[in-house]
């Protein structure tokens, strides 16, 4: 086995998906999971913590993908048109791969108390990130926070609709429609 494998980090997160949706996450060991993907432990843990840190794999390209969005949006964006910059520049982060995998791994979380929270966690993480991100912007603490967790429904929302799809769906337009429909929402608030 080669001592550097260029492409072991997707490896293991499709290994870790296939083993978890198969047997469950609680039952799936990290030894499996490097059996499968044909590496080894100190490979594993190279890249992460422990199997629950697995399928968090792209947080942090996506919370920079976001943050960066946001931070290149015109300077005369309002905060939601920042946000929507966000959105699209997070879009770089939804690869084929993540599409294929998607419903298998909304699967696997809701099957799992643990991946559950993980899960929320990862969603507060994003919207910390944008939050700040906004603030940075010059937006006052409360527009930003509301401005991230609307954002963040957005991103759900484009989410379930992109991995639901038949077709190829662009990520970017569906996550900036969910916002302006959530933007419409908000208006007959009144």
């Amino acid at each position: 086995m080669p001592r550097w494998e260029p492409d072991a980090r997707e490896r293991l997160v499709i290994a870790a998906l296939h083993l978890f949706s198969e047997q469950g996450y609680d039952e799936t060991t990290v030894a499996q999971i490097v059996e499968r993907a044909g590496l080894t432990r100190s490979t594993f843990f190279r890249h992460f913590p422990d199997k629950r840190d697995v399928l968090a794999a792209g947080q942090e390209t996506l919370s920079r993908l976001l943050a960066d969005g946001i931070a290149g949006a015109p300077t005369d964006a309002g905060p939601l048109d920042a946000m929507a910059a966000g959105l699209v520049g997070a879009a770089g982060a939804m690869t084929p791969v993540s599409r294929e995998f998607g419903p298998r791994l909304q699967a696997v979380i809701a099957a799992s108390a643990e991946l559950q929270q993980r899960d929320q966690l990862k969603r507060v993480g994003l919207a910390a990130t944008a939050a700040g991100a906004l603030r940075a912007r010059g937006i006052d603490d409360r527009t930003a926070d509301l401005v991230a967790e609307l954002g963040m429904l957005a991103f759900k929302e484009a989410y379930a609709t992109w991995v639901a799809a038949d077709d190829e769906q662009d990520f970017g337009a569906l996550a900036t429609q969910a916002l302006e429909q959530l933007r419409a929402a908000a208006v007959r608030l009144g």
